[in-house]
């Protein structure tokens, strides 16, 4: 027996005696908060990402779909990388002006290997302009979710407008709940009790959000 089945044997005998509840689980619990706050244009939705992006300490950069090659191989060559994950799926034009050596998403690379890669760019699956969040789904073109955390620097490609949403309860419509979801908010940091910010502690210490438009 695994341990998934003997936790779904525990969670079945302890909801044994539970009644069953009469009440559809669409009206369980209330739905009627707001969805998102305020009317703005699709201009203003995507300036509110970049500015809540920079707020978490993220780099933002803006391009457009021909521009985007050229503004990844200038990332990967101002941070000096040597070496860029590259997930199975993600556009190959996008790369088609670094000359920087790919690692590929392997299922046996150990987290040493992933630690020694200078650079990973991947897409994402929503952006979240109210929370200036980036959610990252394991699709194809993101790749498995520890290529996101092990590797210092991630240069992040969101779609614009298409990929770019108000609010967390729009950003979970397109959402699957089955896949492996990783919500992001600016690179990874922490603070102790004296408020000393420390970054890089369970991910990426540098964040790159590329905001491309008619991709």
């Amino acid at each position: 027996m695994s341990s998934r089945d003997r936790i779904l044997g525990r969670v079945r005998r302890a909801l044994a005696d539970v009644p069953p509840d009469d009440t559809p689980y669409e009206q369980a619990v209330s739905r009627d908060y707001l969805r998102h706050h305020g009317d703005r244009r699709v201009e203003e939705t995507v300036d509110l990402l970049a500015e809540n992006l920079v707020d978490y300490r993220a780099v933002v950069h803006r391009s457009d779909a021909e521009g985007l090659p050229g503004l990844i191989a200038h990332l990967l060559g101002e941070r000096g990388s040597g070496t860029v994950l590259v997930p199975p799926g993600l556009d190959e034009s996008w790369l088609t002006e670094t000359e920087v050596t790919r690692v590929p998403d392997r299922p046996d690379s150990t987290p040493h290997e992933l630690d020694r890669v200078d650079s990973v760019v991947t897409g994402c699956a929503v952006a979240v302009a109210e929370t200036g969040t980036i959610v990252l789904d394991g699709s194809p073109d993101q790749g498995r979710r520890r290529i996101t955390l092990i590797p210092d620097h991630h240069i992040c490609v969101v779609r614009v407008p298409d990929q770019v949403v108000s609010s967390v309860p729009q950003a979970l419509e397109r959402l699957v709940p089955t896949r492996p979801l990783t919500l992001v908010s600016g690179p990874s940091a922490t603070s102790d009790i004296e408020l000393d910010r420390v970054e890089g502690v369970h991910g990426p210490r540098t964040l790159e959000v590329v905001l491309v438009s008619g991709a």
